[in-house]
C-alpha cells in the first residue's frame, strides 16, 4: 500500500521493475471472450477477458488451469452501461462511437481521465489479472467530436501504460497501427483486429522483434486466408465472430 505525503496525499505510484511484469512471446496461444459466461476450458495459456463483467473467482479459476488472464477495458469511450459511467464529466463525452451506449472520450484532458483510469487498473489489479488491454486507443484517427492530433494520443496511450506498469500489470497496445514505432517501447504486446484484411500485419513486426506477442483475429477471413502468413511473421492468430464469443478458430 501506498504511503502518504507530508501534505496527507497518497504517494504517487512508481513503475513497478519490468522484468517483475508478465511477458508474453510471439506465438503465444490465446481466447478472446468478451461476450456471455467465460468457458473457462480452452487449452491455452492465455485469456483476454472483460474486466467489469468477470469476477477474481474466474480469474483464480484461470490462474489454476496455468493461464495468464488479460483485463478488456475501454479507454477511449465512455459506456453507458459501467458502474463508474457516473464519474465522466459530460464535457469529456464526444460523439457516438458507433456502439449503443458508448461515447467517444476527450482523450486531450488526461489530467481528467486519468483518476478513473487508474480506478480502473486497480480493479484489474484487485481481481488479479497478469494484465490489461486497453480498447479504442487511436481517437486522432476517427471523428470523435474532438479534434484530436496523434501527439495527443501518444501522450494518452504512454499514460495508460504507465498507470499499469505502476501496478504490476502488463500492458497491450490495441491496434493504432501508425504509432507502433513510438510505442513498441511502451507496451509488453499487442492487440489487432484484421491486420490480414487489410494487408497490414507487416506494420507489427516491431513487437515480434522485440519479442513481445501480437495477439491477432480475424473476422471475415477463414484461417486458410490468413493463418500461413500469420504464423510466417510469428503472430498469435484466430478467427472469432464479432460479437467474440467463446467461438474461436486458431491457426
Amino acid at each position: 500500500m501506498a504511503g502518504c505525503t507530508r501534505t496527507g496525499l497518497p504517494e504517487p505510484h512508481k513503475d513497478e521493475p519490468a522484468e517483475s511484469r508478465w511477458q508474453p512471446k510471439p506465438g503465444t496461444a490465446w481466447q478472446w471472450q468478451l461476450d456471455g459466461r467465460v468457458d473457462t476450458g480452452v487449452r491455452v495459456p492465455v485469456y483476454d477477458i472483460d474486466g467489469f463483467e468477470n469476477s477474481a473467482r474466474t480469474v483464480a479459476a484461470l490462474h489454476a488451469r496455468g493461464a495468464k488472464v488479460i483485463c478488456y477495458l475501454n479507454v477511449g469511450a465512455w459506456e453507458s452501461f459501467r458502474p463508474d459511467h457516473g464519474e465522466f464529466s459530460e464535457k469529456l463525452l464526444g460523439a457516438n462511437n458507433g456502439w449503443g451506449g458508448e461515447r467517444w472520450l476527450d482523450i486531450r484532458r488526461p489530467d481528467r481521465l486519468r483518476p478513473v483510469m487508474a480506478a480502473r487498473m486497480d480493479m484489474c489489479r484487485k481481481k488479479g489479472f497478469d494484465a490489461v488491454e486497453p480498447d479504442l486507443t487511436e481517437a486522432y484517427r476517427n471523428r470523435t467530436g474532438f479534434t484530436v492530433t496523434a501527439a495527443q494520443q501518444l501522450t494518452y496511450n504512454r499514460m495508460i501504460a504507465g498507470l499499469a506498469h505502476e501496478r504490476g500489470l502488463a500492458v497491450g497496445l490495441k491496434n493504432d497501427l501508425d504509432q507502433i514505432p513510438q510505442l513498441v517501447d511502451d507496451f509488453d504486446f499487442a492487440v489487432n483486429e484484421e491486420c490480414a484484411q487489410f494487408g497490414e500485419c507487416g506494420e507489427l513486426r516491431p513487437f515480434i522483434e522485440h519479442g513481445k506477442a501480437v495477439f491477432h483475429v480475424e473476422y471475415k477471413l477463414e484461417p486458410g486466408e490468413f493463418c500461413a502468413e500469420a504464423k510466417r511473421l510469428g503472430l498469435s492468430s484466430m478467427q472469432k465472430r464479432l460479437k467474440l464469443d467463446a467461438w474461436r478458430r486458431p491457426c
